[in-house]
């Protein structure tokens, strides 16, 4: 896929996606998401050559297991994680451009959710 289609599919330009590839800009989580949508691989697939050290550093085995104790923290699946209305979520969520309101939303979210087991 060249840089051009991959843009289009992630609603960028070309040049953006250029500043990714070369690491002039941070791809952020909900990008990370994006790409995983488009290009129809799961998020793993981007840690797959994490080196064990760093992973250990977090007290976890491997990269695989880190992604995938995030995948199924609390319950989620990976068809939960890539639902669009999770997406959406996320999205809006990081839309709210006051860290203040944006607090008090996650809070009211958590507060109406049943409690952790």
């Amino acid at each position: 896929m060249s840089q051009e289609r991959l843009g289009e599919a992630l609603g960028l330009t070309f040049q953006q996606v250029q500043k990714y590839e070369r690491g002039v800009n941070r791809v952020g989580a909900s990008r990370l998401f994006d790409l995983s949508r488009v290009l129809d691989v799961p998020i793993s697939f981007f840690f797959d050559d994490m080196p064990d050290s760093l992973t250990n550093s977090f007290g976890m085995a491997s990269s695989r297991k880190a992604v995938g104790a995030l995948e199924q923290q609390d319950g989620f699946s990976d068809d939960t994680l890539n639902r669009r209305e999770t997406l959406e979520l996320v999205r809006a969520y990081y839309r709210i451009t006051d860290p203040a309101i944006r607090k008090r939303f996650f809070d009211l979210i958590k507060s109406m959710a049943p409690p952790e087991a």
